[in-house]
């Protein structure tokens, strides 16, 4: 018996879905459905009560909401990091959205026909899912440690009407120049809520503070904060700008060095070869001194400098006519050397110079780097594996990092104030 009221459910399901694709919802009559499922009309109310309840059943049982709460607990138990918890939530409810355009657009084309009992219904399955959701993104939040400025529910929510707002335009709209591809949207979607909903801040310094190895003496974390010379995000926006005016190599190579925090003697041993990008990353292989794969971040002191596959180094190497590997190279089309990437440093940082009143060095785009990982919420373990530092050389990045940290915090309260 359970086996033929779960066919018949599923039949009128099916059949519910077809029309409401085909015809609209306002359109489709209870009768034609339960005709199309060949049962009896009285059957279809004993199951959803409705032809509202039905559509509720018809959108839950999509692949928008089935098993959503079983899915987000198990991505949970694979998820680490806020960002990949919001790029696969995402991707896969677009994914899920996909599968039912006609439906989409019958539920948006008519929504303002349907009754009160039809709005209220949709209203309870998108709370119901919403609320999924936040379960999903508190826990993530949690694990890591991160201050979130709205509470979880609410980050739901937004994220939820962000992605209904994508597939509407993408499913009505034509030649419309609001992102590059789903990649951009995604990428932009992500880079909101880190920048914007939720601070990449830990909570407070006690979670640090737990882990004695961050704890340095008052004489030895004066030391430590005078060997970190990051540079202020203003600074690092005009070397850029200045490189790209330069030239396409310069820009390249000003891009590589504060979006990789590689050594200039890793960037000039870099070839053609070491490049991996596509659509969802951007890495290079570094064989010089530890070797390790380093991602290329779009993202440079809250600004993008490009995608994963459009932006200043794979413009650089598109632009090349030459047949050498090296990734850089010099006038003569030779590999460049280590000198000279020293020397196109200090032409294109030329008339910057240090509260001392020296000129910036090289070495100073690799400790921005490693500070702006740090803030961004990286951990020191992780943040070991892609620098090649060890954590007693990660020492003094970790507490510059607590101390702009903390000035953000002062300025926050002061504004409060």
């Amino acid at each position: 018996m359970p086996r033929t009221n779960s066919s018949t459910r599923a039949r009128l399901i099916n059949a519910a879905l077809e029309l409401f694709s085909s015809q609209g919802v306002t359109e489709t009559t209870t009768r034609q459905i339960a005709e199309l499922a060949r049962v009896n009309e009285v059957t279809l109310f004993r199951q959803f009560g409705s032809k509202q309840g039905l559509l509720l059943a018809v959108i839950e049982d999509s692949a928008v909401f089935t098993h959503l709460a079983e899915a987000l607990r198990e991505q949970v138990n694979q998820t680490s990091h806020l960002d990949e918890a919001l790029r696969n939530y995402a991707s896969d409810r677009i994914q899920a959205l996909e599968q039912i355009p006609e439906l989409l657009r019958s539920v948006v084309g008519e929504a303002g026909q349907y009754t009160l009992e039809s709005r209220q219904a949709l209203g309870r399955g998108i709370t119901l899912a919403n609320r999924d959701v936040a379960r999903y993104l508190s826990t993530v939040i949690e694990g890591e440690q991160l201050d979130s400025r709205l509470p979880a529910e609410k980050l739901s929510s937004l994220l939820n009407v962000m992605l209904f707002g994508y597939l509407v335009i993408e499913l009505t709209c034509e030649f419309h120049e609001l992102w590059d591809s789903r990649e951009d949207f995604l990428e932009s979607l992500v880079e909101v809520f880190l920048h914007g909903a939720v601070s990449t801040q830990r909570k407070s310094s006690a979670s640090l503070n737990e882990n004695s190895s961050l704890q340095p003496s008052l004489m030895g974390a004066r030391e430590m904060q005078q060997k970190v010379a990051d540079l202020p995000a203003t600074f690092v926006h005009s070397i850029l700008q200045q490189a790209k005016k330069q030239e396409l190599r310069a820009y390249a190579l000003a891009y590589v060095l504060f979006g990789t925090g590689l050594t200039a003697q890793e960037v000039v041993a870099l070839e053609r070869s070491h490049q991996i990008c596509d659509a969802h990353q951007h890495l290079l292989q570094v064989t010089q001194g530890a070797v390790r794969q380093v991602p290329v971040n779009q993202w440079i002191m809250g600004k993008r400098y490009g995608s994963y596959t459009r932006n200043p180094l794979t413009q650089w190497l598109k632009s090349r006519k030459d047949d050498q590997l090296a990734l850089f190279i010099n006038d003569a089309g030779q590999p460049m050397s280590e000198p000279e990437l020293v020397a196109a440093w200090q032409e294109f940082t030329s008339g910057l110079l240090t509260p001392e009143g020296q000129p910036l060095s090289v070495e100073q785009a690799r400790q921005t780097w490693c500070v702006e990982m740090l803030m961004k919420g990286i951990n020191l373990e992780d943040l070991s594996i892609l620098s090649g530092l060890d954590s007693t050389q990660l020492q003094p990045y970790a507490w510059r990092a607590r101390e702009k940290a903390a000035i953000e915090r002062a300025v926050r309260l002061d504004q409060k104030a």
